[in-house]
């Protein structure tokens, strides 16, 4: 086995052991609940020369300009030179996505994205998704989270693709349960 593939495995077990144990993370909802919301995300575009990591990304994003409001967070896999999500251009683009989601049940849910490069995730206050590198359209770690109460819950979401394709997926189920795609209408800014 070489030291990369035993390096990981090693992370692996780590995380998932340390996971075990772990009681979900505490979501707080939006105090007040919003009213009026409109469909979708907003979305922040930056185009840096090069984007490898969330760093180079957070500070690309302090020159950025609003893009047209995502529909959701449900961008399949492109072919190379389509556009990545509602911006400009098809390579090296850095996104900062806010609005809300919203959970319908109260309880312990499951929340995983897949991504093509690299993101972070927040909803409620916690961090529920991040990769900082490179990857193809692959899950990022499941996180058990808590829902107090059923609601609208502030999201904010860092995220960015350097080269070739392009993906950017939520997905969330009950704790025990299979997770599934975010509907467009689980979401509003």
């Amino acid at each position: 086995m070489s030291s990369r593939v035993a390096g990981l495995a090693l992370a692996l077990g780590l995380v998932m052991g340390g996971m075990a144990g772990a009681a979900p993370l505490l979501l707080q909802p939006a105090d007040p609940q919003p009213s009026n919301l409109k469909p979708g995300l907003n979305v922040q575009y930056a185009y840096p020369s090069d984007v490898k990591t969330l760093s180079n990304a957070k500070a690309a994003l302090k020159r950025s300009k609003p893009g047209p409001a995502l529909s959701g967070l449900d961008y399949r896999d492109t072919d190379i030179g389509e556009k990545v999500l509602t911006s400009e251009r098809a390579e090296r683009v850095a996104a900062e996505i806010t609005g809300y989601v919203k959970i319908d049940k109260p309880g312990v849910h499951v929340i995983d994205f897949l991504v093509n490069d690299g993101m972070r995730a927040t909803v409620g206050g916690q961090i529920v998704g991040e990769f900082n590198g490179r990857q193809p359209c692959e899950e990022t770690f499941a996180v058990e989270v808590e829902a107090p109460k059923a609601g609208w819950y502030p999201l904010h979401l860092i995220y960015y693709q350097r080269t070739r394709t392009a993906c950017l997926h939520m997905r969330m189920g009950a704790a025990g349960k299979r997770v599934t795609w975010m509907p467009d209408e689980a979401f509003g800014r």
